[in-house]
């Protein structure tokens, strides 16, 4: 088994932690307690476009919205490519917003959500400035640059530096278990990508951001793969049709 590529020095692995119905970085828990983050379980299926009936899953999502102290929630179809959209103040509604894999924002009491199950839940924040971006990272996502545009986004859209950024990795298929054929590591643009059978997205990411400029320091990589062990996640190539959210927010000053 070839599994490319290796994480970057100086990126800090992370285990999530339980809190308030969701598993938190506790990091960011700690340094920045305006921010809302974290990722739902196994528990409810949170996926507004799958199996389960939209009249089943958005009460989920309107507690979800309340416990979290929110007025505004907003998901988007996601289509793997790199649209991400800036949103400013907006009505207190759960809002689904037009196809796109990521969401900006730095309105208070606004929470940006994707949903995955073995895709990456990217999500970054500009402590300074409390600027929140939370991003889906698919494969295909990622060889298209959603990584690359929410940066540009971020940093085109208010006063923030790549620098300033602080990158989360969070639960995700990892790279033992990501088995690709060989229009992955291509798509993805790998140089070294002959034998290549395993493709660690995580790492491949934050090597990206490291090259968009954001300190190697802060950037962090989630302890859980969604796919072995007992994990508290959906995967979707562990058989599971559901799906968790990640979620980004500012809380109310």
């Amino acid at each position: 088994m070839s599994v490319a590529p290796s994480l970057p020095a100086g990126v800090r692995v992370v285990a999530e932690e339980p809190e308030n119905g969701l598993h938190v970085h506790p990091g960011w828990r700690s340094a920045l307690p305006w921010l809302i983050q974290g990722v739902t379980g196994r528990d409810a299926d949170m996926s507004l476009f799958g199996g389960t009936p939209a009249g089943e899953v958005l009460p989920r999502w309107a507690a979800l919205l309340e416990r979290l102290g929110g007025r505004t929630l907003i998901h988007s179809r996601q289509v793997h490519r790199a649209t991400v959209l800036v949103h400013g103040p907006l009505p207190a509604v759960i809002l689904i917003a037009p196809d796109a894999d990521g969401h900006i924002t730095r309105e208070p009491e606004t929470l940006l959500a994707v949903s995955v199950a073995d895709c990456v839940p990217i999500s970054i924040v500009a402590p300074a400035a409390r600027v929140v971006a939370a991003l889906h990272g698919g494969w295909r996502g990622v060889a298209a640059g959603i990584l690359e545009r929410g940066i540009a986004l971020l940093t085109g859209s208010f006063p923030v530096e790549p620098a300033d950024l602080h990158v989360h990795l969070g639960p995700a298929i990892c790279g033992a278990c990501f088995e690709v054929g060989p229009e992955v590591p291509e798509g993805l643009g790998m140089e070294k990508r002959d034998g290549v059978t395993h493709v660690d997205l995580r790492a491949l990411l934050a090597a990206r951001a490291i090259d968009a400029g954001v300190p190697a320091g802060n950037v962090t990589m989630s302890a859980f793969c969604t796919r072995h062990g007992d994990p508290p996640f959906y995967s979707h190539r562990g058989g599971c049709a559901e799906r968790q959210v990640s979620l980004m927010g500012v809380r109310s000053v």
